[in-house]
């Protein structure tokens, strides 16, 4: 369920919904290196968007713009990282004291870091069982791999599209060492429970003597929706880890954050699993530019992108679609997700043929989800969405429905 090769993608081609074939950066076959140049020729080329992705930028223009900015954050003429020091260092430092925790590892993927974590935890727990959602990313989107690589088992305590309550973790039926919570739930919405909500499930877990591990790879975004900082989140559970390109228009890289014993050990396992990368000072000035430029920026994209939510669903109205859904109806974060009742090929078609000839791009790539004939987008609200205003939102709306075949 993604439209990462669109304008509103939030994430890299690989990452697909439960449904849909992954389509890596290298295509498998002609056709589809044409169809992925031909949506990023139209992201690259849309005077309007509602969000610009910087992986669609050419080589040499996102490597001068890092280089331009990087003074920003470092001494240019400061030595580059060896194996993890310098600002690498620095960088897991900077996060550790926003996520309130005593130290932190930054780990080459967010897979990597949490396949560590939850190993580590499952040692010192003595049980290999991780409560979390069956759309969580480790269950959909890695391949099977905490299973096939760290020897973990997985226990879905809910699969309403939702994270699960207090009472279903408590009264789950059987042990499990660690829980394991998606902050927000992607595949579902991008949805997140209320603060109390989030707190007795929580306190559910260690009455089971349970760990709780925080899947924050956009935990970023979460503040406004929360009414509480970055520490406050983090702080009730054991370990976060956190991405940097998701949310922050990094490059690449993660962060685990916890207590030191943990994450010390995690250190070990990152070694083990061929993390310990000679030198990471690209990710690492990315990442701090973006916790510099865009983290402070992130709550004025959760308000607008509310205020394009409610525009998408009026538009729709207006346009005589006979069904159509905004999930959630008020945003959690700065993305969401729209529901269509048209093909995929159909509605991804309308979306890339109003970009080519109009310069303006609102959807991206859509994808089947659920009875044949149901398709779904992703919608991220970033810096160039603040200009949309909702009636610019509700003229887009009816040329892309206009392009829908009747």
């Amino acid at each position: 369920m993604t439209s990462h090769d669109g304008a509103q993608g939030p994430g890299p081609e690989p990452e697909a919904g439960p449904q849909q074939v992954q389509e890596p950066e290298q295509a498998q076959d002609p056709g589809q290196d044409q169809s992925a140049a031909r949506r990023r020729s139209a992201a690259l080329g849309a005077t309007r968007t509602l969000h610009r992705w910087s992986a669609h930028l050419p080589l040499a223009t996102r490597l001068a713009a890092l280089a331009d900015a990087a003074s920003e954050v470092v001494d240019p003429d400061e030595p580059i990282d060896l194996y993890g020091n310098g600002v690498v260092a620095r960088l897991e430092d900077e996060v550790a004291r926003l996520l309130g925790k005593e130290t932190a590892a930054f780990f080459p993927t967010g897979t990597m870091a949490q396949q560590v974590a939850l190993r580590c935890w499952a040692g010192r727990t003595g049980n290999a069982t991780v409560a979390l959602h069956p759309k969580a990313h480790p269950e959909i989107h890695e391949g099977g791999a905490l299973a096939a690589v760290s020897g973990l088992r997985t226990v879905h305590p809910t699969r309403e599209p939702r994270l699960p309550t207090a009472d279903e973790v408590r009264d789950f039926e059987e042990p499990f060492g660690t829980l394991m919570l998606e902050l927000p739930l992607r595949d579902a919405g991008f949805v997140l429970p209320s603060w109390e909500e989030l707190e007795e499930v929580v306190e559910a877990a260690r009455e089971r003597d349970a760990v709780v591990h925080f899947d924050g790879a956009r935990l970023w975004e979460c503040t406004p929706h929360f009414g509480r900082s970055l520490a406050e989140i983090a702080g009730l559970a054991d370990t976060v880890y956190v991405s940097f390109y998701k949310s922050l228009d990094g490059l690449s890289g993660a962060v685990l954050a916890g207590p030191r014993t943990l994450v010390d050990e995690a250190r070990t396992w990152r070694h083990r699993y061929g993390g310990q990368v000679f030198q990471q000072y690209p990710a690492a000035v990315a990442a701090l530019l973006g916790l510099k430029n865009t983290l402070p920026r992130l709550p004025e994209y959760v308000a607008h992108a509310r205020v394009v939510a409610d525009a998408l669903r009026e538009g729709f109205a207006a346009a005589g679609v006979p069904w159509s859904r905004v999930h959630p109806e008020r945003p959690h974060t700065h993305q969401f997700q729209v529901w269509l009742p048209y093909d995929c090929e159909v509605l991804t078609e309308a979306a890339l043929g109003q970009a080519e000839e109009t310069k303006t791009q609102l959807f991206g790539r859509w994808s089947p989800d659920g009875p044949p004939g149901l398709s779904v987008t992703e919608v991220t609200v970033t810096e160039a969405g603040l200009e949309w205003t909702a009636g610019d939102v509700s003229d887009a709306v009816a040329e892309f429905v206009r392009r829908i075949p009747g």
